[in-house]
């Protein structure tokens, strides 16, 4: 597959921490193209961003007021056109140069689903409960999708973009993390999770997840494991079937050099 990827960035009021950001995933040999979405920022947001359009891979979309995290991802969605597609945070706290390492099993043909775990690789948090919270819905998560992952609400996440489009996404805010999981269970795919560094911003810093934000992820689950696979799909779709018997037949191990001819 086409290792070609489409990186999208939700950004509001991230003026201190865009530019740097923007940087590093512009040096990635992989990166085909980069959506920043600016979702009503009042800080310079916008402004910082425009300053890297001499870069052709780079477009800046715009909310004329703050509609959250999951509008972001939505409205960027319909702009990407490379074959996979990361979720990247404006903050600082995922690092692009793990980029490789996240669409490597997406690549090779072994998921088309991958969560960037944190705490496996190198972990900097700033809040117990912050950590116990998201211990929480990642097991209600597995509970009740009968699924086993580590890290749920991660916003570090890779998908081919014939999938993320399908999902049929509804979110707004930070229950876009939980929708995006619960439909990706629903439809049968498995997710893959890879290890990767994590540096925690706290409150001072701008931290924007609360505690309500936990509630609602909870919320989310529960609903869209409850609702019926029309009312989240609509008419079924032959993609899923054909994607999941194909990667059902590829080797789940990559490929070692010399093996094929051995």
């Amino acid at each position: 597959m086409d290792t070609a990827l489409a990186v999208i960035v939700p950004a509001f009021n991230e003026a201190a921490t865009l530019g740097r950001v923007l940087r590093r995933v512009l040096l990635q040999p992989c990166v085909q193209q980069v959506l920043v979405v600016d979702d009503g920022s009042t800080d310079g947001t916008s402004e910082v961003a425009q300053r890297f359009l001499n870069d052709v891979r780079l477009t800046v979309l715009k909310h004329s007021s703050n509609r959250g995290k999951g509008a972001a991802i939505r409205t960027a969605i319909d702009a990407v056109h490379a074959p996979i597609v990361v979720i990247q945070d404006a903050d600082l706290e995922y690092d692009p140069i793990e980029y490789a390492a996240m669409i490597a099993p997406i690549v090779q043909g072994r998921a088309d689903v991958v969560y960037g775990v944190r705490g496996f690789a190198s972990h900097t948090a700033y809040s117990y409960w912050f950590v116990l919270g998201n211990r929480l819905v990642t097991t209600a998560t597995n509970v009740l999708f009968d699924c086993y992952i580590q890290d749920m609400e991660t916003g570090f996440k890779a998908l081919r973009s014939d999938l993320i489009r399908r999902l049929n996404l509804r979110g707004d805010r930070f229950d876009i993390e939980p929708e995006i999981t619960a439909r990706v269970l629903r439809l049968g795919y498995r997710i893959h999770e890879v290890p990767i560094s994590y540096y925690a911003r706290s409150r001072e810093q701008g931290k924007k997840l609360t505690w309500l934000d936990g509630i609602r992820a909870l919320g989310t689950l529960l609903r869209l494991r409850l609702s019926s696979t029309q009312r989240l799909f609509g008419v079924a779709d032959p993609y899923h079937s054909r994607r999941l018997s194909e990667l059902g037949l590829n080797p789940q191990l990559p490929e070692l050099p010399g093996e094929r001819a051995a």
